[in-house]
């Protein structure tokens, strides 16, 4: 398999050498080959330096004919396996490429997908960050940005799309050709292609409710055609999220969006959420709702649309001059997605998601040893690959939100509207941000930036408080702590408030907002104030960091936590619970209680199902088994009564039968959830859909209450490809050897199986509560890590590495195996991280189990 990889200096070197790049690609995609397609590309770009040689990126299945300045160069000299030599540049060159590319299957390059249940053929692109040259030649890197020109010879029944307007095409249904207006300047990671047979639909400024800001693009939306029924429903609730959307940030950034059209295409086996190639922004399919979901699923939608809308100024109209910077895109697009959902949409809870969600991913990943500062040093693309992780979107946006209440929302949009103004249409480093900044607040930010930025691990913020004898604080102190290995202090703008028991709830009395530095800081203002029954540090949730809770505060949220009259200080009470558990504070058996005490009067349906998901991971992954039965047993009667008290059709309701559903682990919880899917027991208001009853066929089959039969009969029901993967996850659960060994034989010798079906099968695969149906796979997990990274690409590689980790065979043998792996010198660098990291939560695991059993 040919390494595909591009390093930093000679990116930096080719960045120097060439400039005023122009891509005219041409793809023919008419011919009945489902293996290559055509491409002829034509490109024209300037050297400084004529005479010396360099080379475009480009992985061709075959190579026809290279022209560099009208002489035809021996393709044997100057095609290797992913790159073109191209030798004696003169000072403005012109190129002329012919060649077949090969389709992909694994979610990169051009891929290719055929439909199972009409046959119909849908391509989409996929190429961040550094995949373009599979589809063409080019050069591949962010800060060569060029106009790109596309034409499309096409098959009859399709439609092309890609970041452009359309300046010709075929009539309705036929065959031939579509051209597309060029580009301005964009990198080629975000150029982009999306053919075959989809639906498509556009919704005017006019189809839109008067209270939705006005936009004047229409608005264009895909689908496969198999998928258009589910879709259609939800496209006035899209429409209106992306029309909020345009208009909120166009204003805050002080710039028009930036191209000429504006399509969002669900497309099929999407390897990730979503990319925000320009004017073509293309999305998985796990947004197209088949069935009933909560307003959560909705709300992350929306989070999604506007994430990869801000995109289009971080990232496509001011672009990061290396991956280095990768930051400036992915931190950015998230801190603005929650940003805009709170200031322009009906999502206005989003702040309270971020903590519960994204910022506990955060966490998770900075206390992990592979952790990274925000702005990384990524030497290659292999670095690359491995840091669309936690720091870079969730940790960074944190460190943005403290960055916001340290200078001021208002000073930093200006900094914003500054860095647009200077840099559209270029690239930009860290320094060029902070000086636009800078400028704007007035403060001084490389400190910050050093504090923030590039530095690395969490710090711990734990209350001291002292009450005297009257009932007034005498003193109020917050430590800040720090892991010796990642032992800086940072400064901290944060909020701390003071919570009273009322016949209404918890309520805050007082909030005094201050900044935190070093080691130990008085909260003065606090001194002589009432005691409250509850005192939370970082109210509001303004800084990154992991909190505790004092002894009192503690007692109160242990029965009352429900009786917050917010939810943005229950996420946060329940946010330290979760990180007390994990790092071995708190016992499971703790944590339980307060779930199960408090968790039945939780009504914002986000924060009831991630609640719901990790008492059932306490359970599973941090508890001791030996009381796994018991504890599953009790959490599944808890999730019973939750579903009898939830009003009929709520998604609370929905959310507590899911929950209900996974936590049936025996006896008649099984007899009752097989009588659910056989429709002999009747939920008042619950619509027993497509995707509920595949739930409960996954997890029936997980506890070993489902056979093939049924499997067959719910495919039968659901003749889908979405059927066959939700079958083949079913079938991947079942504790039963054979089951066991036919999953793990799909994910090792299926050559072309997508990244959607690959987890799919190991999702059922490797159930937590299922060792001793996986006995022998630690060792035969181990064995396979090096076939895996030798034969496969390094983004399936990354996942599979991830995802088939045996931690259902959690033991100090597995711990000492993976370290062991881990010490091999022929394992590439991103192959050592992802075992890292799996060897740090199978760590914790262990940990917090021993720490679980000392409890009692």
């Amino acid at each position: 398999m040919a390494t595909e990889n591009l390093t930093r200096d000679e990116a930096a070197v080719r960045a120097r050498l060439l400039s005023d790049v122009t891509y005219d690609v041409r793809l023919d995609l008419r011919e009945d080959d489902d293996r290559t397609f055509g491409v002829v590309l034509e490109a024209g770009f300037a050297c400084d330096e004529p005479g010396v040689g360099s080379f475009i990126d480009a992985t061709c299945d075959s190579v026809a004919e290279v022209v560099l300045n009208g002489v035809a160069l021996d393709v044997d000299d100057v095609v290797s396996d992913t790159r073109i030599a191209l030798p004696d540049l003169q000072a403005g060159n012109t190129l002329r490429v012919t060649a077949r590319m090969a389709y992909r299957h694994e979610g990169k390059g051009l891929h290719r997908f055929v439909d199972p249940s009409d046959e119909r053929v849908y391509l989409h692109s996929q190429f961040e960050p550094f995949d373009a040259h599979l589809v063409y030649p080019c050069f591949d890197q962010p800060d060569l940005k060029a106009t790109f020109s596309l034409t499309v010879d096409a098959p009859q029944e399709w439609v092309v799309v890609s970041n452009e307007r359309v300046v010709e095409q075929p009539e309705q249904g036929a065959a031939g050709t579509w051209r597309f207006a060029p580009t301005p300047r964009v990198p080629p990671y975000i150029t982009a292609v999306v053919a075959g047979a989809y639906a498509r639909f556009e919704v005017g400024p006019d189809e839109l409710p008067d209270s939705c800001p006005a936009f004047e693009l229409p608005l264009g939306f895909y689908v496969r055609r198999s998928l258009a029924q589910h879709l259609e429903p939800d496209l006035p609730e899209l429409a209106e999220v992306t029309r909020q959307g345009l208009a909120w940030m166009a204003d805050a950034f002080g710039h028009d969006y930036p191209f000429s059209s504006y399509d969002q295409l669900f497309v099929p086996e999407f390897s990730a959420g979503a990319m925000e190639n320009p004017g073509c922004i293309t999305f998985s399919e796990q947004f197209v709702f088949r069935s009933k979901v909560t307003d959560a699923a909705r709300e992350r939608r929306a989070e999604v649309v506007l994430h990869e809308m801000a995109h289009m100024w971080f990232g496509d109209l001011v672009t990061m001059r290396w991956w280095d910077d990768l930051w400036l895109n992915e931190s950015f697009a998230t801190f603005i997605s929650v940003l805009s959902q709170v200031e322009a949409t009906r999502f206005d809870g989003a702040w309270t998601t971020f903590l519960d969600q994204e910022k506990a991913w955060a966490l998770m990943q900075d206390q992990m040893p592979t952790t990274h500062p925000v702005a990384a040093d990524m030497v290659d693309i292999e670095s690359v690959h491995q840091n669309f992780d936690g720091i870079t979107y969730a940790k960074g946006a944190s460190v943005l939100r403290q960055l916001v209440a340290w200078v001021g929302q208002d000073e930093f949009l200006a900094g914003c509207r500054a860095y647009f103004r200077d840099h559209a249409w270029g690239n930009a480093t860290l320094a060029d941000f902070l000086a636009a900044l800078e400028e704007a607040s007035g403060r001084e930010l490389k400190s910050w930036s050093q504090e923030w930025l590039e530095t690395t691990g969490v710090n711990t913020l734990v209350p001291h408080v002292r009450v005297g004898a009257d009932g007034a604080y005498t003193s109020v102190e917050v430590e800040q702590a720090a892991d010796p290995e990642h032992p800086t202090l940072r400064r901290h703008r944060l909020a701390v408030g003071v919570y009273d028991r009322t016949p209404a709830g918890l309520v805050r009395r007082e909030r005094v907002e201050l900044d935190v530095e070093g080691p130990r800081t008085p909260v003065e203002a606090l001194t002589g104030v009432r005691a409250g029954d509850v005192l939370l540090l970082n109210d509001d949730d303004l800084t990154f960091a992991k909190l505790r809770l004092d002894d009192a505060t503690t007692a109160v949220v242990t029965t009352d936590l429900h009786r917050f009259t917010e939810p943005l200080p229950r996420a946060l009470a329940w946010s330290a619970s979760w990180d007390m558990l994990r790092d071995g504070e708190l016992p499971v058996g703790t944590y339980l209680e307060t779930v199960v005490g408090n968790v039945q009067h939780e009504q914002e349906v986000g924060v009831l199902q991630r609640l719901l998901l990790r008492a059932r991971s306490a359970t599973d992954r941090y508890g001791d088994p030996a009381l796994r039965e018991a504890r599953m047993a009790r959490l599944a009667a808890a999730a019973r009564t939750g579903v009898e008290m939830a009003e009929p059709g709520s998604d609370v309701q929905l959310a507590w039968v899911r929950h209900w559903v996974s936590c049936a682990r025996s006896g008649e919880q099984l007899l009752d959830v097989q009588r659910l899917l056989d429709g002999d027991l009747v939920v008042a208001g619950l619509q027993l859909d497509t995707d509920l009853r595949w739930h409960a066929v996954v997890e029936l089959a997980s506890a070993g209450a489902a056979d093939e039969g049924r499997i067959a009969a719910e495919l039968e029901r659901d003749p889908t490809d979405l059927g066959e993967r939700n079958a083949a996850t079913a079938r991947a659960a079942r504790p039963d050897p054979a089951a066991k060994q036919a999953a793990w034989d799909r994910l090792m010798d299926e050559e072309g199986l997508s990244h959607t079906m690959g987890r799919q099968l190991w999702g059922g695969l490797f159930q937590l509560h299922q060792p001793e149906a996986l006995t022998g796979y630690d060792r035969r997990y181990l064995d396979a890590v090096p076939r895996v990274w030798r034969e496969r690409s390094i983004d399936w590689a990354i996942e599979w590495t991830q995802g088939c980790y045996p931690h259902p065979l959690a033991s100090q043998e597995l711990l000492d195996g993976t370290a062991a792996l881990v010490a091999d010198g022929e394992l590439p660098g991103p192959a050592r991280r992802a075992l890292l990291e799996a060897r740090d939560l199978l760590a914790r695991t262990l940990a917090a189990r021993a720490a679980d059993r000392a409890a009692g």
